[in-house]
């Protein structure tokens, strides 16, 4: 339209005519003639339409300090009535600190112009120390991994889980509106497992009915020893079972070739177990609908006796990015 317009124009049309001709207004008809004597065909480009990512009523230090704000800190932190950061919550904090009132719209708008999107938050305990899983990180693990080398002793991270028979994971395709259903027994049973994996792909489960007992877990270390044959370094977290004086007095007897150590509490992104633990809920529980205690034992049973024979999948449990350390 810019370029016949133009043409109309340079053979010898006038631009109110051209205007009335081509239904455009003659402001924009003097404007195209202007861009095409200064920057030729090439100006007549039309351009992104609307306003600039990141213009606005904020000026660029304003900006700044709002996405810091929104980076490092939380709204509740900030004496904001909200729990998460929404447009709502952003347009709050930009008229809190500056006074300046802005849409939903136009905070969103902010938003993706600094380089963020709506992610699900990971959640974290109050009672983590940043400190102690620093340390852990930095100091402690590499101090550990170092002495079990020298020692020649295999690392192994365990872990406990529960699990129910109405537990569903994964989705399924169905028409929009109408939500699939899926047809399960309505009793509820479960039972528990106890794991340990290495980063070489070896793993070792037990599975069990009833609560995670004392008993429990040093019949697990009975087998881990009985497996072995180097020295174990068995990493776990802060269950009150690891801690009790009879676990202690186990692994105290058996400290020539066995070592239990604990994570720091309230971390378990930092278990590579976990992610076994995810793994069997989704692809040994989640996907099938047992109908029995015995069908539910015998499916997590199949599971983790296929992992044992894929230490390829658990090697790869150590590539998430939290467990990376540990690889």
């Amino acid at each position: 339209m810019r370029k016949m317009v133009v043409q109309a124009v340079r053979g010898g049309m006038t631009q109110t005519a051209a205007a009335n001709i081509y239904g455009v207004s003659l402001r924009a008809v003097s404007k195209w003639m202007k861009l095409s004597r200064e920057g030729g065909w090439r100006a007549l480009r039309p351009g992104k339409r609307g306003r600039q990512p990141g213009s606005g009523r904020l000026n660029h230090t304003q900006a700044v300090r709002i996405r810091k704000l929104i980076i490092e800190r939380m709204p509740d932190q900030l004496a904001l009535p909200f729990y998460l950061w929404t447009r709502e919550s952003v347009a709050q904090l930009i008229e809190q600190q500056y006074g300046i009132t802005v849409s939903a719209t136009t905070a969103g708008r902010y938003l993706k112009a600094w380089g963020m999107s709506a992610q699900k938050p990971v959640r974290r305990a109050y009672e983590r120390n940043d400190a102690a899983i620093a340390r852990w990180l930095d100091e402690d693990y590499p101090t550990i991994a170092k002495e079990a080398k020298q020692e020649g002793a295999t690392i192994l991270w365990g872990d406990e889980t529960g699990l129910r028979s109405d537990h569903l994971s994964g989705t399924s395709f169905a028409l929009k509106g109408r939500t699939p259903l899926v047809r399960a027994t309505g009793q509820r049973f479960g039972c528990n497992m106890i794991s340990a994996i290495s980063n070489r792909g070896m793993l070792s489960f037990m599975v069990f009915e009833g609560t995670f007992k004392n008993a429990t877990f040093i019949e697990f270390m009975k087998r881990l020893l009985r497996q072995a044959t180097r020295k174990i370094y068995l990493i776990v977290d802060g269950h009150p079972v690891h801690r009790s004086v009879a676990v202690r007095r186990f692994v105290a007897n058996n400290a020539e070739r066995l070592r239990l150590i604990r994570l720091p509490g309230y971390c378990p992104e930092l278990n590579p177990d976990e992610l076994l633990n995810q793994d069997v809920k989704t692809n040994a529980l989640g996907k099938s609908r047992p109908t029995s205690k015995a069908e539910m034992i015998g499916n997590v049973r199949r599971h983790l006796h296929r992992r044992q024979k894929e230490p390829h999948v658990i090697h790869n449990l150590f590539k998430e990015k939290h467990v990376s350390y540990a690889a």
